[in-house]
Formats: C-alpha cells, structure tokens, sequence
C-alpha cells in the first residue's frame, strides 16, 4: 500500500476537507491517513460553525503518523490559524520529505471563510516555501499574488509571481473564469496549459480537496508532476459529470468520488 497524508478540516456532511481527500486517495488505490486541524459543522448548504483543533493535537497527530507509517506524499487544506499553519510547517520542515501540495483553502463553496487573514502571511513565510505544488483557484490566487486576474494571461502572471514566495511550482485553477476552466501550471521553467471541459452543475462541493488530493496521490504513485496534474484532472472532471445526474444535498452536492466503478459501486462479487 502507498501511504498518502492530508493535513486539513473535517467537513461533516463528507463531501469536501479530510473526508473528500480520503475519499480520493482510496478512489485512486493509495493508503489514506488525516491530521485534522478543525472540525466544521457543515453541509451542502453552508458552514455553521468551524472549530479548531490545539496545535498539541495537530503536532500529536503528525508525530504519531511521521512515527509509524512515513507518507509518500503530503496535501494541506484548511489550515485556518496561524499557529496552525506554523505547527504544520515546522513539522514538515524537520521530517522526513516527500511531495507536498498545499491548497491554500481560503473560502468555501458556499461562501464561508475558512483562513483567518493573519495566516495568510504565515502561510507565505512558512508553508509556500516547503511546497512542491500550491493550488490555488482564482480568488485565492488574487489574495496571495496580490494581482488581478482576468484570463489566462493573467493567471500566468500570477504563478509567476507565487514562485517568488519559494514553492517548486504553482497551479491556477481557471474554473473561475467565464469562459473555460483551463488550469495554468508553471514549474518555474514551463508553463503547462490543462484544457477543462465546463459541466453545467452547481455541485461543485470539495473541487479543489479532490484535485489537490488526486494530485498528491498520483505523484506518491511515482508519476512526475505535469503528469500527476493531467491523471488528476481527469480523476476530478469525471467527478464533476457524474455528480451532475447523481447528487446529494440541498445547495451545492459534493462531487462523485468514485465514479469510475460504475454500475458496480456498492456491490462485492
């Protein structure tokens, strides 16, 4: 089994956060394991209320996994404290290294806010740096680049300027933008395009939990990480097709984790 790690929060209607990671990483074969860094009572609807996890738990929690089962790979995602961040940060800093993808999860889809905003500036001194990957979408790419972002041009401007903050490579995510939901990898040599197809839906809950996720799992697999992006990509498209006939909830249905097993999901033979 490949051992794979999410650092996040707990969304308890289990479409998004650590459950939407472990959700991936068993859909895509590796062995998932979670730090949670908050609990949330949330559904499809909204964020009711957010608390957060000590960092004693946080750092006990990574000790015990660091301690016994070594991933090969690492994502974060909500890390909404600064303390937090900076626990998570210098934990990784001294351990053992693997691939690391930070989603800088600042909003949820359904609006709430997740980061309290003196962890962004934790998150570009202490994380970014230690990043093998961050993903950021279109707003979260605006806060921390600080620049606007219009097409795709733009979005290559803002990678660009992240780089600066010490990470290996940069995804934007372009599913916010009008007209298409191309995603912009820049690696600090190449810049890499990955066309998107936009499926009408509004169940669009725990996108960027899954890409991130499927992202870390591909590469704990050995795939390098324009490849990694490309096999993700198409992991979180066919999520998205299939949660657009088959839904849960009431706002915004989280996508289809396991829409490749088909008409046998849910059967042993």
């Amino acid at each position: 089994m490949i051992p794979v790690l999410t650092i996040a929060g707990s969304d308890s209607s289990g479409g998004a956060g650590i459950q939407a990671d472990l959700k991936t990483f068993a859909a895509l074969g590796t062995y998932g394991m979670s730090c949670i860094c908050a609990l949330t009572a949330q559904n499809t609807k909204g964020v009711t209320l957010v608390e957060n996890t000590s960092v004693e738990m946080v750092r006990a929690q990574l000790t015990a996994i660091y301690d016994d089962i070594p991933p090969k790979a690492v994502k974060t995602g909500m890390l909404s404290t600064p303390e937090i961040v900076e626990t998570v940060a210098g934990f990784l800093q001294s351990s053992e290294k693997s691939p690391l993808i930070v989603d800088p999860v600042m909003v949820a889809t359904s609006g709430a806010i997740l980061l309290e905003k003196e962890a962004i500036e934790t998150y570009k001194k202490k994380l970014i740096p230690l990043a093998t990957l961050i993903t950021p979408n279109i707003p979260e790419a605006k806060v921390l680049s600080g620049l606007p972002i219009e097409n795709a041009e733009d979005m290559k401007k803002a990678a660009e300027k992240l780089m600066y903050y010490g990470c290996r490579a940069v995804l934007v995510k372009g599913g916010h933008l009008v007209e298409d939901a191309k995603d912009i990898l820049f690696d600090g040599n190449q810049f890499y395009s990955f066309a998107g197809v936009r499926v009408e839906t509004e169940n669009t809950h725990g996108t960027g939990c899954t890409l991130s996720s499927a992202i870390a799992a591909e590469m704990a697999k050995g795939l390098s990480l324009p490849d990694a992006v490309r096999e993700a990509k198409k992991y979180m498209e066919g999520a998205i097709r299939k949660a657009a006939t088959d839904s849960v909830g009431h706002g915004h249905g989280p996508v289809h984790h396991f829409w490749f097993y088909g008409n046998n999901w849910g059967k042993i033979e």
